[in-house]
C-alpha cells in the first residue's frame, strides 16, 4: 500500500471508531448512551489498535501529526514526507468524522444538546483554563511520543506494534484524560473541528474556535519535547 494511502485509511478508521463511540456513549437513544468514560477510553485505545494494524506495516501508521514531527525531530523520519502524511492524516480525520455523522445521522436527530454533537467530533476542557489545558495536551503527547520512540521499528510503528500502542493510549485516556479529552492528536481535533463547522448537523453550536489552538499546538510541543529529551538521554 503507497505509504500515503495507508496514513489515509490508518487516520480514516482511527477516527471512525474514535468518533463513533463518543456519538455511541453521547447521543440519545443509542443503547450505549451514558455508559462512561471507561467504554470511551477503551474505544479509542481499540481505534488505535485497528489503525496501527492495518497501516503500520505500509506507512508506519503516525496516524498524529504530533508522532510524524516528532519523529522527524528525533531523525528517525524525512523531513520531505512530513507535509504528505499531515495532509494525509487530515484528510483521513474529516473523512472519518463524515463517515461518523452517517452512521449516526438519526440518533443527530435526536439529541437536543448542541454541546453533546460537538462532542463527538472535538475535545474541549473540563475546567476552562488555557495554560492548564495546554499543560494537559502537552503531557499527554509527550508521553504518547516519549514511549512511541521505544517500539519503533525504523520510521514507524509496524503491525506487531498495535497491542502496545493500543494500550498506550488507553493508559493516557484512563490516567491523564479527563482534563481535556486528551486530543493528543492535532489532526484527530482539527479534522472533525471542520467537518462540524462545515456539516448541516441540525441544532449544531458554533465549533468552539477560542479553544482549537489548544489541541493543536499542545501536542505539537509535547512531541518536540519528548523527540528531544529521547535525543538527550541518549536514544537513538
Amino acid at each position: 500500500m503507497n505509504i500515503y494511502v495507508a496514513e489515509f485509511i490508518g487516520t480514516f478508521l482511527l477516527m471512525v471508531l474514535g468518533n463513533g463511540v463518543n456519538a455511541n456513549v453521547t447521543l440519545n437513544k443509542t443503547y450505549a448512551q451514558n455508559s462512561g468514560w471507561i467504554v470511551i477510553s477503551f474505544g479509542w485505545a481499540i481505534a488505535v489498535f485497528v489503525a496501527v494494524f492495518v497501516a503500520g506495516s505500509s506507512s508506519g501508521a503516525h496516524i498524529n501529526p504530533a508522532v510524524t514531527i516528532g519523529l522527524a525531530v528525533a531523525g528517525k523520519f524525512p523531513w520531505d514526507q512530513v507535509f504528505g502524511y499531515i495532509s494525509m492524516q487530515m484528510i483521513g480525520a474529516f473523512t472519518g468524522s463524515w463517515i461518523t455523522y452517517l452512521h449516526f445521522l438519526p440518533h443527530f436527530s435526536a439529541t437536543d444538546d448542541p454541546d453533546k454533537k460537538l462532542g463527538i467530533f472535538c475535545t474541549g476542557p473540563a475546567i476552562k483554563s488555557t495554560w492548564n489545558n495546554l499543560l494537559s495536551e502537552i503531557i499527554g503527547t509527550f508521553i504518547l511520543v516519549f514511549a512511541v520512540f521505544y517500539l519503533v521499528s525504523g520510521e514507524g510503528l509496524g503491525s506487531l506494534n498495535a497491542l502496545p500502542v493500543s494500550f498506550l493510549v488507553l493508559g493516557i485516556g484512563l490516567s491523564l484524560g479527563g482534563t481535556t479529552g486528551y486530543a493528543i492528536n492535532p489532526a484527530r481535533d482539527l479534522g472533525p473541528r471542520i467537518f462540524h463547522a462545515l456539516a448541516p448537523i441540525s441544532g449544531k453550536r458554533e465549533s468552539n474556535w477560542n479553544y482549537a489552538w489548544i489541541p493543536v499546538i499542545g501536542p505539537i510541543v509535547g512531541s518536540v519535547l519528548a523527540a528531544l529529551v529521547y535525543i538527550l538521554v541518549g536514544g537513538k
